[in-house]
């Protein structure tokens, strides 16, 4: 359909580029997108009505299925969210626990996205390197939780498996010499022709505009903005822990790919530092049935961004309200902007520089008459 001198493309929702069904409706003149209107909800779950029609604890089973990748964030937010409730101290060794599993799937979720980056811009050479990483992690994951995706390691006022030594010395293992092999990769983005080509000025996210999009997670540092929730706003381990917030002010698909293999060598020093500084102890404490009337929130810095669970309690065994607000729905705005002035080829790279995860965020909107 022509609108004067542009054209408006659909995008969506069944794309090549999408692995998930979502709407973007794009207005182009000639090569170059002029606007951008997406339209969400095709894979809402009503997954917020769901959590207060189950227990606090079967909604634990519930958190950690609304994302497959960042499964453990979810269920580590949750929890933090539901504990904060009465409050629950945790043991410090199942803190400690939370923050291997949290970073080890940091690592997953990065390697994963790396890869998919690669395949789009047509670097397959590195998407099959960085996969293979990620097999090795999830093996890692699957031996510390007894599952691969959904590791329902986590439960209210604790963890439920430890760490033994012995796998303690495969991790120390396995991050020696994926650190050395991090560091070549990140080389070989750096000369290889066709990633530079396809990445390197390509989705540009001001500063500015990533602070008035409110852009979250490696996007916002990809944009040189210092935010981390980890640091910013401390949960868990991390206050204790020494680590850099990974910045870089390139500003495009190619700083978002470097800020992600860079934050996995931080990761890889993250846990580390956990499996070295770990305590003996208890791993879980008993946590109530029933929670007095209250409301908590929990924040955690997932793969993707920060992740929000809200909470709110009646003194039954169910929540009366709980919200979930998904790092994907946070960047929506931003990728928005990022696709404006882009070339039509360049709208998959840019709407995958996100690493989005649409059934993560997406909500309807219910309007009684």
């Amino acid at each position: 359909m022509s609108y004067g001198s542009t054209i408006k493309i659909p995008v969506g929702p069944q794309h090549p580029a999408l692995k998930e069904p979502e709407y973007f409706l794009l207005e182009v003149d000639g090569d170059f997108v002029v606007n951008v209107k997406p339209r969400i909800g095709y894979v809402h779950r009503g997954l917020e009505k769901a959590f207060e029609n189950n227990t606090y604890l079967h909604d634990l089973y519930l958190a950690e299925r609304i994302c497959g990748i960042c499964s453990h964030a979810h269920t580590t937010c949750y929890t933090q969210a539901v504990e904060g409730l009465t409050p629950l101290e945790i043991p410090p060794r199942a803190k400690h626990i939370r923050v291997i599993m949290a970073e080890l799937e940091r690592l997953h979720s990065h390697s994963l996205w790396v890869g998919i980056a690669a395949h789009e811009a047509g670097y397959d050479t590195m998407f099959m390197y960085m996969w293979k990483e990620r097999e090795i992690i999830m093996d890692l994951m699957e031996e510390i939780s007894g599952n691969r995706v959904t590791h329902a390691i986590n439960t209210i006022g604790g963890v439920r498996r430890d760490i033994t030594d012995e796998q303690a010395n495969k991790i120390r293992k396995f991050l020696d010499r994926f650190e050395s092999d991090m560091k070549g990769y990140i080389k070989a983005l750096e000369n290889e022709p066709t990633f530079i080509k396809r990445t390197r000025g390509v989705g540009i996210l001001k500063p500015s505009d990533a602070i008035a999009t409110c852009a979250i997670g490696p996007t916002l540092r990809a944009s040189g903005i210092k935010n981390d929730v980890r640091k910013d706003d401390p949960y868990l381990v991390y206050d204790e822990i020494p680590f850099n917030v990974i910045v870089n002010d390139g500003c495009d698909v190619f700083a978002r790919t470097i800020v992600r293999c860079e934050e996995m060598i931080e990761s890889a020093n993250i846990i580390r530092y956990c499996l070295d500084h770990m305590p003996s102890g208890e791993i879980r404490i008993k946590a109530p049935r029933t929670f007095p009337p209250n409301e908590s929130l929990g924040r955690v810095e997932a793969p993707r961004g920060e992740l929000i669970h809200y909470t709110k309690s009646n003194g039954t065994v169910k929540p009366e309200r709980h919200k979930v607000r998904a790092p994907t729905l946070g960047n929506l705005l931003s990728v928005c902007k990022t696709l404006i002035g882009a070339h039509i080829a360049d709208v998959p790279l840019i709407l995958a520089g996100i690493d989005p995860c649409f059934s993560c965020m997406d909500r309807i909107l219910v309007k009684r008459v």
